[in-house]
């Protein structure tokens, strides 16, 4: 088929990859978000997607929006046969949509109908599950609601951060995008629609979402944590100024500290929660670049009786 990809972040790049490597189908052209300010200067750079399309002599399309009568007139002249998606960050207008013989089939980073919706990722990990995966399936103009071509699951480990998860799916939903591709070419492949039992919602997650409650219990508080690294970043407050923290792990059996009390030893660093404690492995003071949590308590020589988030 002749392919006209739409994706922008370095997690969509896998897929892309994988569709150029596959030699059955021409990604004739690459959609990708516009130019965006970035680094000390502001100036402005291409996506990863934008410029790894770049590199293998693809043409790249960046309308300011996908409703952009230019983007919408080259779109009809390069007459693709399909539109996969991954993370492209924009909504297509159903002007967009009809255009492709077979639609735009979007990669999500869920086993729909559970984390419909920006940040599935984070949310799996904040609400404890223990298995995720990948989906594709059909655009609808509803939020993540279209049928489904194929799926594959991933185990989420108790170390993992969204960073980390994020990572293998995005080279495990690759392959499944790229098979879902064959499928529709060949008609082996029909999706189905989702089930309506199990729809869970997954909006982005901010800042003030990222803000540690500490009378919490310790498993929740170390979900909470792993979700949002690498972005928005967890945090808790110390002496008035934000406190990011990057890795913690909760520890069983101590339970002698009130929610966000702090203990320091010789090389460790503990905070109590609505459970058992939690120590603090990497944290990121204002103005400073990520350190270990002991070498952090020792620079700010944390008193008797101090603590977090109060």
């Amino acid at each position: 088929m002749k392919l006209v990809f739409a994706g922008t972040p370095e997690v969509a790049v896998p897929a892309l990859d994988a569709l150029i490597a596959s030699g059955r189908h021409d990604v004739a052209a690459v959609v990708t978000r516009p130019d965006a300010p970035a680094g000390r200067g502001r100036r402005l750079v291409a996506s990863p997607v934008a410029e790894r399309a770049e590199e293998a002599g693809i043409e790249v399309l960046k309308p300011a929006k996908p409703r952009d009568p230019e983007f919408l007139e080259r779109l009809r002249e390069i007459a693709p046969d399909c539109c996969p998606v991954v993370a492209y960050g924009a909504l297509l207008p159903r002007v967009a949509l009809d255009v492709p013989a077979h639609g735009w089939v979007n990669l999500h980073f869920s086993l729909l109908p559970a984390w419909r919706g920006a940040a599935p990722v984070q949310h799996s990990i904040m609400a404890g599950d223990e298995i995720t995966g990948a989906s594709t399936f059909l655009i609808e103009e509803g939020l993540d609601s279209g049928p489904v071509y194929g799926t594959v699951t991933e185990a989420i480990r108790s170390t993992d951060t969204s960073g980390d998860l994020l990572t293998r799916l995005a080279f495990a939903g690759a392959g499944l995008l790229s098979a879902t591709m064959d499928g529709i070419e060949d008609g082996t492949l029909k999706a189905v629609p989702q089930p309506a039992d199990g729809i869970t919602l997954a909006p982005k997650v901010n800042v003030e979402d990222a803000h540690i409650d500490w009378s919490a219990p310790s498993l929740r508080v170390d979900r909470l944590v792993r979700g949002c690294t690498p972005a928005p970043g967890a945090w808790t407050t110390f002496r008035g100024e934000r406190l990011k923290l990057i890795q913690v792990q909760p520890v069983p059996g101590r339970d002698d500290l009130a929610p966000g009390a702090l203990s320091v030893g010789k090389s460790n660093v503990y905070v109590g929660t609505g459970s058992y404690a939690v120590e603090l492995l990497w944290v990121q003071a204002q103005g400073k670049k990520p350190m270990r949590a002991a070498d952090w308590a020792r620079g700010v020589r944390i008193g008797d009786g101090e603590s977090v988030g109060a």
